[in-house]
């Protein structure tokens, strides 16, 4: 542990994060501005009309291709070394590339390096290639391992009867199973469009106008080059920017997590909301503490903790959405350091998520405290008395149900009495009569078979 971070993300939950590392760290910008320098500079040499470049022969494609493979800290350190003395974070990359390339067979391509690019180019293609890859091989695989959980827990109550509460009163019974499927159906929807979000990235120099390649070779087609060079890489090519890419795209994605983190934050709440009702109980682990003081406590800290990170993750990616996509003119810096905030927002994201997780794992539901809540609520079938009421013609049902069950609880006995006071058809008033609150769930557990 870290005791002098000043992040938790470097102290606390490091072990947690270990997998966003190589996607979302310093070392990983490095890494992958390395990534498109050398990728660039082998695209060149594929392109005889690119007279600068000589073709590579395969040994040298393979040398460089290894240099991408095993880049690691150590390799990164002299980039930040080469970076101590320019001042500048994209040209250390540069002069790291070149010094490389002395030492072998292809000095003589040094120049063809970062060749009519601008530091942007390198970024943008960088940070989409990172968090592309972060989503991909670390969030999403998480968000769905929760999902996945919430949907078992929901599958397996699917028909268990609870007492709702709307507004914090008893309102009209569900089932447990129905009301986690909410959750589960709202969080697949936002699955679907994080899968369908474009990684955008320009390749197009200082002001996004090919100038610099046009003053070199006037009769390429620039576009479509760079057009193809993204999409080697796996990235959706935008062919209108100024030096930066817009980051819209980024916003679009930083809006999938924030909502994605307000449906957690809900079921947070909720789950919290459970235990307190105690139709969820947590089990008590022998060496862990719930209160310095009070021993019987058994305190909901995963979902609390989970509630805590979504909030700091969701103010950093409101941030990001809103300033990213502002820049005066065409360009300022005040993206830069915008950007290096991405590793902690989806990084309190993954905590929280790590959080539900636990959380769930070590609860159970409680059937008999959620069997026991229906014992004295008999005035949640004003319901479906006013509304068969309605149904056979009745004046004023509503106000009838009002009078009788508002602000009371009234008994099996004090209802059934009601209803037999009713002009009701035999089978609507048996229906009636038959109905309790545990079984006065409507289409409940057959909703449940939407998140399948």
């Amino acid at each position: 542990m870290n005791l002098t971070a000043l992040s938790q993300l470097d102290n606390r939950y490091t072990n947690q994060l270990q997998d966003l590392v190589p996607y979302l760290s310093h070392y990983a910008l490095i890494a992958h501005r390395v990534r498109i320098e050398i990728e660039w500079l082998r695209f060149q040499s594929e392109h005889p009309e690119l007279t600068h470049v000589r073709t590579f022969t395969q040994k040298e494609q393979d040398l460089l291709q290894s240099w991408i493979n095993t880049f690691d800290e150590q390799q990164a350190e002299r980039v930040v070394e080469i970076e101590k003395t320019t001042n500048h974070d994209v040209k250390s990359v540069e002069y790291y590339v070149k010094e490389r390339l002395v030492q072998t067979s292809m000095a003589d391509v040094c120049e063809a390096v970062h060749f009519c690019c601008t530091s942007e180019d390198i970024n943008n293609l960088s940070h989409a290639l990172m968090l592309k890859s972060a989503v991909e091989n670390v969030y999403l695989p998480l968000a769905q391992k929760l999902i996945n959980a919430v949907s078992q827990r929901a599958n397996k109550t699917q028909n268990l009867a609870m007492l709702s509460h709307t507004h914090g009163q008893p309102a009209t019974p569900t089932t447990l199973g129905k009301e986690l499927a909410v959750f589960v159906y709202r969080w697949q929807r936002q699955i679907k469009q994080f899968k369908q979000t474009e990684y955008l990235g320009k390749f197009n120099g200082a002001t996004g106008n090919y100038n610099a390649h046009v003053a070199a070779y006037p009769n390429l087609p620039w576009q479509d080059i760079a057009q193809t060079f993204i999409e080697r890489l796996g990235l959706t090519f935008n062919p209108l920017t100024t030096q930066i890419e817009p980051h819209d795209y980024m916003a679009e994605l930083f809006h999938a997590f924030i909502r994605f983190n307000t449906i957690a934050l809900d079921f947070a709440r909720d789950m919290w909301a459970y235990i307190s009702l105690r139709y969820i109980v947590q089990k008590a682990l022998a060496n862990e503490v719930g209160s310095s003081t009070m021993p019987h406590k058994v305190n909901p800290i995963d979902f609390e903790n989970a509630e805590a990170n979504l909030g700091v993750s969701t103010s950093i990616f409101e941030h990001l959405a809103t300033k990213l996509p502002v820049s005066r003119l065409q360009r300022d810096l005040s993206d830069s350091s915008t950007l290096r905030n991405i590793g902690p927002a989806i990084g309190h994201s993954c905590v929280a998520l790590q959080s539900l997780l636990k959380g769930l794992n070590k609860t159970a539901v409680d059937n008999n405290a959620i069997k026991r809540d229906f014992e004295n609520e008999w005035e949640v079938l004003g319901e479906a008395v006013q509304t068969v009421m309605r149904k056979t013609g009745y004046e004023n049902p509503y106000e009838q149900m009002k009078a009788l069950t508002r602000g009371t609880n009234i008994t099996h006995t004090d209802l059934q009495t009601f209803i037999q006071t009713l002009d009701l058809p035999k089978e609507d008033s048996q229906r009636l009569q038959n109905l309790t609150p545990e079984t006065y769930i409507g289409l409940a557990p057959q909703l449940v078979n939407h998140i399948l």
